[in-house]
Formats: structure tokens, sequence, C-alpha cells
């Protein structure tokens, strides 16, 4: 493996980090913790005398921006390594345009104050924008890791319809998941048996209400996903990334029963959002095996 692929794996497991602290930013409530400016905290580039939540918040940021800056040099490194035309260019450029669309939704959670206790349908929806832009870009530089990996050409489109269907569930699957977590975090179960109750309250927050579509969703997504890697394996002898995505859901399912039973504790959180994210990259390098192209001859490229 070149330098550039170790580094390429080295920006997505960072960036996979600043997901899950982001997370941590919702889930403790710490959103509003540099109050409502931006790119500023609290009028200052350095907030003095910071309370914890504005602590949280401005260790996001500064991880996030190391995070963008990370995507900039591996898309920089791309165009001197590989030549015009190349997989991992595309791909990079795609990894850079997405982290700023990024940047400037983390800026509109704080600018339009969709942080803390608001518990309005914008931020439900702004969140559900964030969430599926976060799954892309981290999708974006799986392909920039992977294109340098695995000395492939040009994808040949393969299994397309039940590929799209996948992504597609998956998308769906975690936007259900932040509403969800969202709802969670607004407005926490007193018990397992509040829970349900409220779920089904008419009386009860629409994001509450809206709880109960995760668990079915994740139930037919991971089934589809099941038998979608079962078929790869099959079909095309991608058995590493088959068995590796069942594990997944298996590990993901049960960590879902255990949030639940657990009346979600932000730690559990956390870990179900990773999970679910590995879930994504595993999906995103099981339809790059299923339809890439090994080059004949792949060429060797400097670091």
């Amino acid at each position: 493996m070149t330098s550039f692929a170790r580094f390429a794996w080295g920006v997505l497991a960072y960036n996979l980090l600043v997901v899950m602290w982001g997370a941590y930013v919702r889930a403790t409530g710490s959103g509003a913790g540099c109050g409502s400016h931006w790119p500023l905290c609290n009028g200052a580039v350095v907030p003095r005398a910071p309370e914890a939540a504005t602590i949280i918040e401005f260790t996001h940021r500064l991880t996030s921006g190391l995070a963008l800056l990370a995507v900039v040099a591996l898309a920089v490194w791309a165009f001197r390594a590989f030549p015009r035309g190349h997989a991992v260019r595309k791909s990079a450029v795609a990894s850079v345009a997405l982290i700023l669309v990024e940047a400037l939704l983390g800026a509109g959670l704080v600018l339009f104050r969709y942080v803390a206790d608001n518990a309005s349908v914008g931020r439900a929806i702004y969140l559900s924008a964030h969430l599926v832009n976060t799954m892309l870009l981290l999708g974006a530089i799986t392909m920039t890791a992977w294109f340098a990996s695995a000395g492939r050409r040009l994808m040949t489109p393969r299994f397309r319809g039940p590929l799209a269907a996948a992504f597609g569930l998956s998308l769906l699957l975690g936007v259900s998941g932040a509403v969800a977590a969202l709802g969670d975090t607004l407005y926490p179960p007193t018990s397992l048996a509040a829970g349900i109750r409220d779920d089904f309250s008419s009386t009860a927050h629409a994001l509450v209400r809206l709880r109960v579509l995760h668990p079915v969703i994740a139930v037919i997504t991971c089934a589809y996903l099941a038998v979608l890697a079962w078929l790869a394996a099959k079909r095309f002898g991608v058995r590493t990334n088959a068995w590796m995505l069942g594990a997944l859901i298996a590990v993901q399912l049960t960590a879902g029963v255990i949030n639940v039973l657990l009346l979600a504790p932000v730690w559990m959180q956390l870990l179900h959002l990773v999970l679910g994210d590995l879930m994504w990259i595993a999906l995103v390098l099981l339809a790059a095996e299923t339809s890439a192209v090994k080059a004949k001859s792949a060429p060797q490229f400097a670091d």
C-alpha cells in the first residue's frame, strides 16, 4: 500500500472521530456552547473562561477544521500523484466539495439556532440533510482510499438496481436514526414502558412519535443488506466485504436493541452511530468490489 493510500485511510478514520464528536455535541446539548457566533466562539477566536458546553463545541469546531485541511491535503496530493482523469482525483475532488458543504451545514446549525433545546421541524429536516451529506462525504473518502489501494480502473455498472436500493435504504435508515436520536435527546424517556407509550401517544411531540419508525426501517434495511451481501459473495466472489457487512449488521442490530433497553445513554448513542457509519463504509466497499474492473497493469504513481 502506498503512502497516499495509508494517508487516505487515515483521513477516513479521523473523519469518523469528528462525526462521533459532533454527535456528542448534539447528545449533550452543547451545540449552543459558542452562542450564535460562527466562526467565532462567543465573539472571540479563543473563548475565555469557557464552560463545559463551550469546550465541547469549540473542540468540535477545531477538529472539524482539521478534517477540512486533511481532505484538502488529500486532494492536492491526489493531483500530484495521479494522472488526469484518474478515479482517485475524481473521488478526492468530490470529498473536498462534500466537506465544504459539511462545513456550511455545521455553520447553519449555529446561525439558525438549530441547537440545544430547539425542537422544531426545521431542525429535524436540517439534521437529516447534514446526516446525508456526512454519509456521502465518508463514502467519497472511502472511494478515494479504495481506488488508491486496489489498483482499479473505471467502474463498470453491474448490480445497479440492488445497489441503488441498498444505498437509498441506508440513507433513509440514517435519517430516521438522526430524528430518533434528536427525540431521545430532547425528550428522554423515564422508562422503557413510558418510552413505548409515548411513541404511540397522540399528545407526544412529533419527534417522539417518529422514533418508532427507526427500528422498523432498521429491520427492513438490515434484512435487505444481508441478502445483498450474500448475493454479492455468491455472484461476484466478494466474500471478505460481504462477511464484513454481515457481521456489522448483526452487531448493529444488537447495539440498537441495547440502546433502546438502556434508554439511549450518550455513550450508546455514539457507539450506535459509529457502527452505522461503518456499515455504510462496508456497503460502499462492497459496491466498489462488485462494480470495479481490475486494471490490466496497474501503474505505480509517486507518493
